[in-house]
């Protein structure tokens, strides 16, 4: 059982309402079907269009994509979704320095909108730039603050955290579940950008329905946790300036190209995580205890991130293998290319309540989220050898293959995800509780772009060595952290 207090004083999940009886969702506090909803559209929105998002990138003019080059096309698609994860960062800092956890979730919603707007009006590499960098920014302000949201409703010794935090998630997959299957049908019969505008439409819909439930979330997340003094506003804005204006010049410098994306992501994420862990095991404000917590993200940060690595690549390597290797033939038609992104959410669907039971049933005997870690890595690594054991050729892995992997992929993400959103909160200190959450993502910023850099040296002709030794990576990583439980727990200080 974790402490009640972290410091000397009580954090603000020790006090939050949820604590209190009344009317539950699924045995959880209420509060959590508005964020439950809101981030189901969200996700409809963002994985709808991540479906097609490849194909679109590298399928050729006659067939109304792009025609960019497969593993450039790859690459922007990990450095994207990379980028998506680091802006948490900003996200996190606008809400525990600027206007609030609640407020930055709204507003981040409203810049996904535009994005999706972007992507489904604007024609060419034009509509691709310009909507691509909106929804990363906002899909960063999202992800941070509605997982911080969650956090907000429980105490710190409530041992329903992880299982409200797995059905958050299935919130989630129920929108990546459905957002595939109609972005890919429009896109087959109506075009690509019929697809990115149905994306729009669900994002419209889930600021809807946030703006009538926001009322009812703890007023703490109302409260700016470190507000930027005045005097220092004008330097950050003159810096973000500044900041556009080198990004700017580096573009039409062709220093930053589309080929060299998703390094750069890497190098970003990388530096922004050592930088952030500086930052914050160097404050002045947090004690002892909360200290060593941090030290024990250390090694969670890294399984993270060799994780995602091969998790990710749902949108890059195994969209090229639905398209290229995966007999997609139902009865004499042809599914959708992105149909094969809705089987991860089904399975999530379907565990996601079955995990949450677990681990509320095992109470305190269930496993420590270094081993959770360790096993999420591991099973991973093994996803990756089962494609070893699939046909050869193209359009000859049989669907029920590709599903049985896939189930893989989701039991692997069930042990280390929503176990690492709820670890993020655990272990935050109070000053950083929303930064902390941006310090998981960027593990997940890392290992997405990763991902499109590991994508390029796929080859659907000759694949086995690629999947063979990023899979031993997985294993490795895997085993590692958990030979190491005893000394992170140990840094944890009673935080399970």
């Amino acid at each position: 059982m974790t402490e009640q207090r972290i410091s000397d004083r009580e954090t603000p999940a020790s006090t939050s309402p949820a604590t209190s009886t009344g009317r539950t969702f699924f045995g959880q506090p209420w509060t959590l079907a508005n964020l439950f909803g809101v981030e189901m559209w969200e996700r409809f929105s963002f994985y709808g269009m991540q479906g097609i998002l490849l194909i679109y990138l590298y399928y050729s003019a006659a067939r109304g994509g792009l025609g960019i080059d497969e593993g450039v096309a790859a690459g922007i698609v990990g450095a994207y979704g990379g980028a998506v994860y680091l802006a948490t960062i900003l996200g996190a800092w606008f809400a525990d320095r600027l206007i609030g956890a609640e407020r930055t979730l709204f507003a981040s919603a409203t810049v996904v909108m535009l994005g999706h707007i972007a992507l489904a009006v604007v024609p060419g590499l034009a509509g691709v730039g310009v909507g691509l960098v909106l929804i990363a920014l906002g899909s960063g302000g999202v992800k941070a603050n509605a997982t911080s949201l969650v956090g907000s409703l429980y105490a710190a010794d409530d041992e329903r955290r992880d299982a409200g935090f797995s059905l958050f998630y299935m919130g989630i997959n129920l929108g990546a579940l459905v957002g595939p299957l109609l972005t890919g049908l429009l896109q087959k019969d109506w075009g690509f950008h019929a697809g990115f505008g149905l994306a729009a439409v669900g994002m419209a819909a889930g600021l809807a329905q946030y703006a009538v439930g926001r009322r009812g979330l703890p007023a703490e997340t109302h409260r700016v946790p470190d507000p930027l003094p005045a005097s220092g506003r004008a330097a950050y804005a003159g810096g973000a300036v500044l900041a556009a204006a080198v990004v700017v010049v580096l573009c039409l410098a062709h220093v930053i190209t589309a080929e060299r994306l998703s390094d750069i992501v890497i190098w970003v994420s990388g530096v922004a995580a050592v930088a952030y862990f500086a930052v914050i095991l160097a404050s002045r404000h947090i004690t002892g205890v909360e200290r060593r917590r941090v030290w024990a993200m250390v090694p969670m940060f890294v399984a993270s991130a060799v994780f995602w690595s091969l998790y990710q690549q749902q949108f890059t390597v195994v969209t090229i293998y639905a398209d290229q290797r995966l007999d997609r033939n139902l009865f004499g038609w042809e599914m959708p290319v992105s149909w094969v992104q809705s089987i991860n959410p089904v399975y999530i669907i379907v565990l996601a309540g079955v995990f949450a039971a677990l681990w509320t049933k095992l109470g305190e005997r269930q496993p420590s989220t270094p081993v959770k870690f360790g096993l999420g890595t591991l099973v991973m690594g093994l996803a990756f050898w089962v494609f070893l054991a699939m046909p050869t050729g193209p359009h000859s892995v049989p669907l029920l293959g590709l599903a049985g992997i896939l189930l893989v992929f989701t039991v692997a993400e069930l042990l280390l995800s929503p176990v690492g959103l709820s670890l993020a909160t655990k272990l935050a200190p109070e000053r950083f509780r929303t930064q902390m959450v941006a310090l998981f993502f960027l593990s997940v910023a890392l290992g997405t772009a990763m991902s499109g850099r590991l994508a390029s040296a796929y080859d659907p002709a000759n694949e086995e060595p690629f999947f063979l030794w990023v899979g031993l990576v997985a294993v490795v990583a895997g085993g590692v952290l958990i030979a190491c439980t005893r000394p992170i727990r140990a840094l944890m200080s009673g935080v399970h």
